[in-house]
């Protein structure tokens, strides 16, 4: 929209008749100091800046410190849960090669600073183990994590065999300080929009009073009342840019009535525009859920088999329970495992590691054919089939058809002590209609069941203990 101009000189502009300038000159005075608006703006501003900037670097600073330590301490507990399992196990097989490599490889861990493994078998004298990064020199500030190593030889039987104690280095602490490149940012934008509130409220205690007036004033004007004078109530040593507005405006309003039917135009355009705008709007936002429902079918499937992953099958459990549980069915569930695929990993590598788990996972979803039964990456190499509305003669004769299928894929496994390919091994259980348990009592009983198909030898279907009619290798009924 173009600025409303008035009549002036051929060139455009607004331009001031010499009565008006000599009218000016004498309202102002000639010893009258002019003081402009955007001084004292800027003046206030800058001073706002630097206490400001002050401030918000030093609180940033904390932040900044207090959230590398919390990151440093998630990264230590993290390297504990990787740690706690291999550890207890190399500890309780008097593997010491084994030990030094696993210490030897979290010193290398940024946020390690030393490690410290202290061995306390009841039947071997104390012994420690450390390690530490290069030109460590302490913990300082760094956190510090204490971890009893606990192993379980046997089921229900767990035994203290030594403690782990992680120093986090505060090298990293500051050198991470340090690369907070997006605290400068943040901290500048914080600014902004504190000088931004600062200036609002300085424009409404000086400028906007005076604005709303001269607005009142336009909103006034028709065609008959052109004539009527703008003025402001303020007193005469106020000379600003004010001033000038309202000697503009006043000169203004002889071709107000030309420029409003231009505004008319403007307006009609204007419209047509916001049209447009909001049709745009509508499509991204189509656009903009359709990408919603995509991310929310990956964050239910696993990415490697395709199969629904945890969560999925944590949802699906508790709908199938409601719906078993309400209509009076049966419902199954199966917890298969990939018999000895650390073996198969270390054979023949992790890229046909994983391999091996999109074939496995591909065949068992194709060997069951109804439509309701979910098949589940759970874990690792662990899998679950949840079977709606099946009883468990019907759930043992799929757990069979599972797992011949998986045999009879034919993925060739030479260090399987079970096959000379690819096996798994099954746990079944069933909830019948009208038992009161929930689902983890039904997961429960069906990895008991697996684990006693792995305890008979792996390769094999294993049910309820009240059947007793586990099937061995080969099976079928």
């Amino acid at each position: 929209m173009q600025p409303l101009a008035a009549p002036g000189p051929p060139q455009g502009g607004i331009a001031l008749s010499g009565a008006s300038e000599d009218a000016q000159r004498r309202t102002w005075g000639s010893d009258t100091p002019r003081r402009s608006l955007g001084t004292r703006l800027v003046l206030a501003t800058l001073v706002f800046c630097l206490l400001f900037t002050l401030v918000t670097i030093s609180v940033l600073t904390y932040s900044a410190w207090n959230s590398g330590l919390s990151k440093m301490n998630a990264e230590l507990a993290q390297l504990e849960q990787v740690y706690q399992g291999t550890l207890s196990k190399a500890i309780w097989e008097l593997d010491r090669e084994s030990l030094q490599t696993h210490v030897l490889s979290a010193t290398r861990v940024p946020a390690v600073g030393k490690i410290v493994l202290k061995v306390t078998l009841a039947s071997r004298a104390a012994e420690v183990l450390e390690g530490s990064s290069n030109g460590w020199s302490g913990a300082g500030r760094a956190p510090t994590r204490r971890l009893t190593l606990t192993y379980e030889p046997y089921p229900g039987a767990r035994e203290s065999v030594g403690e782990l104690t992680l120093y986090g280095d505060e090298r990293v602490l500051w050198q991470r300080l340090r690369g907070e490149l997006t605290t400068i940012a943040i901290t500048q934008l914080l600014q902004s929009l504190m000088l931004a509130a600062l200036i609002m409220l300085m424009f409404n205690r000086i400028v906007t009073v005076h604005i709303q007036r001269i607005a009142a004033h336009l909103a006034r004007l028709s065609p008959n009342n052109l004539g009527l004078t703008l003025g402001l109530h303020r007193r005469a040593g106020h000379q600003d840019e004010l001033t000038l507005l309202v000697s503009g405006i006043n000169q203004l309003q002889g071709s107000l009535a030309t420029y409003l039917e231009q505004q008319q135009r403007y307006e009609h355009e204007l419209a047509g525009h916001r049209d447009r705008l909001a049709q745009l709007v509508e499509e991204r936002t189509i656009e903009l859920q359709a990408a919603n429902s995509r991310l929310q079918n990956l964050a239910r499937t696993d990415q490697l088999t395709g199969l629904a992953n945890r969560r999925h099958f944590d949802e699906a459990k508790e709908e199938e329970l409601r719906r078993a549980l309400r209509s009076g069915q049966d419902l199954s569930l199966l917890i298969c495992d990939i018999d000895f695929f650390k073996d198969y990993n270390d054979h023949y590598g992790h890229a046909m590691g994983d391999q091996c788990l999109c074939a496995v996972a591909h065949t068992m979803r194709a060997s069951l054919a109804r439509a309701g039964d979910m098949v589940a990456r759970i874990g690792g190499e662990e899998f679950a089939v949840l079977l709606p509305a099946t009883n468990e003669v019907t759930a043992r004769m799929l757990a069979l058809r599972v797992h011949q299928a998986v045999i009879d894929r034919g993925i060739v496994h030479q260090h399987s002590k079970a096959a000379g390919v690819v096996t798994i091994s099954i746990g079944v259980a069933v909830l019948a209609a009208g038992d009161a348990d929930d689902f983890d009592a039904l997961f429960a009983r069906a990895d008991q069941a697996l684990y006693r198909a792995k305890a008979r030898g792996r390769n094999q279907v294993a049910g309820p203990i009240s059947g007793d009619q586990d099937d061995a290798p080969g099976e079928k009924r």
